[in-house]
């Protein structure tokens, strides 16, 4: 049974990140820790009492095509009803538009609750957001008052509309057309792996849609964006006549088996009605404001279904009875349950479980600080009153978010596999749930672009176009934040970050060499650098944690429990994860030859 981490989640909010820039904000000048408890609580319970419960049996029935359309699992639509009727559609969402405008940073915590409890469900309102957040900036005004309220209430969903047969990660190639016709287009084309393209939640779809007017200029320089409803809509707000798109089949998965993937097909008739969002041929920089919002929510997707991975493998080792414990098990467990040193006991009481836990718990505390972090500086960079700290944090959010994606996303996988591990034979077995985390969680290191993407983006985009402006400036603040705590307990985390902050400074710098005079081997070596970023992050948070936590339990907080747990998170990242920054460090500074040396056609 998935328990939202509240604890944690709150801690990171309250505690690791100074908030105090929000307040600066004027649109979140009513945010305050009070706020923040009530609505993670509620958000705890729907994900514990609502989605939870659909988890394994909507992953064991799936969602169903017929030509009529797509049914989602028992519960699913009902669960969807409450969503919306409770308020969460519209979390994120502008006032103007009948949303609550909550930080991203909260509405990136609440959204792991979903994922954790019940990933298939939660890829439909995340979409929406997406197309929401598309909307609001770049639609026509006409446009916005059409569809906005009733996406943001929950009434309608949104999708996005990318991927072609042909056209994967290579936009450029994509051949849906768009044929002006007086105030709209029509569109002629299909589109694969859409994720909730249909389904009986809502009474409409509305889908955004990459497409090319005819005679638009070749490549990516040529398409535009378009919004296509799947019923149309009356002047009055009313539904009018079925739109010319349709499901054509749904994709039998992996994973994320109650969520319909579809294939989408438009103008198989008369051509399907778009209206154009902006300007003609922007249409994939209007699309990257969704890919960009859908990449952070992939990336707690990864650490969300780590914690699920975690919860079930420490439930299962401390029932687990196998072998006998080593002589200090009864003490470190301290509970008589871990047997006498003679008998049986739970598996928790050995060394490489134990390590394999801890192994899951700290990488994803490290993650969950990490995207918070990162989802706090879009906050500031969107909403901040002062121009230049915008600027700055702006720049930070961008650079973050594709290390938060594909490291995050990574190490789902690894964790989910670490699950299985823990739970031997009957990780195995579909019963214990644990197989279904690792099914659920592969995709998320795929779509919305691959971890190789990130990588590639992380240096080219990110790293290389300032001149690693803004990778130094994190570093600097890393070093000198490090450098200011206190020895305590924690100065062990300390000691490790400083290390892997170094390591990550001297690879950026090597990195960049490459850039500007051998751009293949800066990305032979591209994930490699995206992983170590993500662990010296990790680490630098987590040691930042860790000195909060002895300054509590040094004032002998009443929570002394949970503190102590965050140190020894610290201290088994700083003393077993850490380590992995030097030997990825050396990867990054001197590996590539043997990548970029290779002939393709004698691997």
């Amino acid at each position: 049974m998935y328990r939202a981490p509240i604890k944690d989640i709150q801690f990171v909010l309250n505690e690791l990140i100074d908030t105090r820039q929000l307040s600066e904000c004027q649109a979140f000048a009513d945010y305050s820790a009070e706020t923040t408890e009530a609505i993670l609580t509620e958000a705890a319970r729907f994900a514990e009492t609502v989605l939870e419960p659909l988890c394994k049996s909507g992953d064991q029935s799936g969602a169903k095509w017929t030509p009529e359309g797509v049914t989602t699992p028992a519960g699913f639509k009902e669960a969807y009803q409450q969503f919306a009727e409770n308020g969460w559609a519209s979390l994120r969402a502008a006032t103007e538009f009948g949303g609550q405008h909550v930080p991203i940073m909260l509405g990136t915590a609440v959204e792991e609750m979903w994922a954790g409890a019940n990933l298939a469900f939660k890829l439909c309102p995340m979409l929406t957001q997406g197309a929401i957040e598309a909307f609001e900036q770049y639609a026509a005004p006409e446009h916005q008052q059409t569809f906005l309220p009733k996406m943001v209430s929950g009434e309608w969903t949104g999708t996005m509309n990318l991927t072609e047969p042909q056209a994967g990660s290579d936009l450029a190639q994509i051949r849906t057309r768009a044929v002006p016709d007086g105030k709209h287009y029509r569109l002629f084309g299909q589109k694969i792996f859409i994720t909730y393209g249909e389904h009986d939640f809502t009474s409409n779809i509305v889908h955004m849609v990459l497409a090319r007017i005819d005679g638009a200029p070749p490549g990516v320089r040529g398409i535009s964006l378009f919004i296509v409803p799947k019923f149309l809509v009356n002047p009055d707000g009313s539904l009018g006549e079925r739109n010319d798109v349709k499901c054509a089949s749904i994709e039998h998965k992996l994973g994320i088996h109650a969520s319909p993937t579809c294939v989408m097909m438009y103008g198989e008739q008369q051509g399907a009605i778009g209206y154009i969002v902006g300007e003609p041929n922007r249409g994939l920089e209007y699309m990257f404001v969704m890919m960009n919002a859908a990449r952070l929510s992939v990336g707690l997707e990864g650490y969300a279904l780590a914690e699920r991975a975690f919860q079930q493998a420490a439930d299962w080792a401390r029932t687990r009875v196998q072998g006998k414990p080593p002589a200090t098990a009864a003490r470190i467990g301290r509970s008589a349950s871990m047997g006498t040193g003679t008998s049986p006991a739970p598996i928790i009481g050995h060394p490489d479980v134990k390590r394999m836990l801890l192994t899951m718990k700290s990488y994803t505390e490290a993650m969950r600080a990490t995207a918070l972090y990162a989802a706090f500086q879009l906050d500031v960079g969107a909403q901040h009153a002062d121009e230049s700290v915008r600027t700055a944090a702006q720049a930070r959010g961008d650079l973050l978010i594709p290390i938060v994606k594909g490291f995050s996303t990574e190490m789902g996988v690894e964790i989910a596999s670490i699950g299985i591990q823990v739970h031997g034979g009957m990780g195995y077995i579909e019963e214990t749930g644990a197989a279904q985390t690792l099914r659920d969680v592969r995709i998320t290191t795929i779509y919305e672009g691959t971890t190789g993407i990130q990588s590639n983006d992380l240096i080219g985009r990110k790293v290389g176009r300032d001149r690693g402006a803004a990778m130094f400036a994190l570093l600097d603040d890393m070093t000198r934040e490090l450098e200011a705590l206190p020895a305590t307990a924690a100065a062990s985390a300390t000691t490790a970050a400083l290390t892997g902050v170094a390591d990550l400074r001297a690879s950026t710098e090597s990195l960049l060499q490459s850039l500007g005079s051998a751009p293949d081997r800066a990305m032979a070596v591209s994930v490699p650098y995206l992983r170590l970023c993500g662990i010296v992050i990790g680490g630098w948070l987590l040691a930042k944690s860790a000195a909060i936590a002895a300054e509590r339990i040094a004032g002998q907080t009443t929570d002394s429990e949970f503190f102590s747990a965050k140190l020894r998170s610290a201290h088994f990242y700083a003393e077993q994860i850490m380590p992995m920054a030097g030997a990825l460090a050396r990867i990054v500074q001197s590996g590539a030859a043997s990548v970029v040396e290779t002939d393709a056609a004698h691997i």
